[in-house]
């Protein structure tokens, strides 16, 4: 390799390692993106739980799928941390209204109590709220 193109892969690794920790999509040693765990985990498992509660869950299988998805949704908030996926007290504190909304929302379910399931839901979409209207909604410079 050239001598020049080597200078400057050196250079753009250096100045990586300088960019906002914002801009991290993934993990540091796993492939999972970010966009990725959103539209495979995240997004599905929310519609799951909301559309589950709108038609109100009536025999022990629809409840049955409920807890596996708020269950699903609490581990989101632990995979979002890991890896050095966060990259910021945004994200840190999202990820943590995130298992605390869905932690009482399994609690929920698992009594059996629709109206207060649905309650907890809004807490689950509040932590959306809060990392995506800093990282996905916000226009950066």
């Amino acid at each position: 390799m050239p001598k020049r193109a080597v200078a400057l892969l050196s250079l753009a690794l250096v100045f990586s390692l300088f960019l906002p920790a914002s801009a991290q999509k993934k993990g540091k040693t796993r492939p999972l993106t970010t966009k990725q765990l959103m539209a495979g985990l995240v997004k599905p498992q929310l519609v799951a739980v909301q559309e589950g509660l709108k038609a109100g869950p009536k025999t022990d299988e629809d409840w049955a799928a409920l807890a596996t998805s708020a269950a699903l949704l609490n581990e989101s908030g632990y995979l979002m941390m890991d890896d050095h996926r966060c990259p910021d007290e945004i994200w840190k504190t999202a990820c943590e209204e995130l298992k605390t909304g869905s932690t009482t929302l399994a609690a929920a379910i698992e009594k059996r109590d629709a109206a207060a399931a649905t309650e907890h839901v809004a807490l689950v979409i509040k932590s959306c709220k809060t990392c995506h209207a800093e990282h996905k909604y916000k226009k950066k410079p």
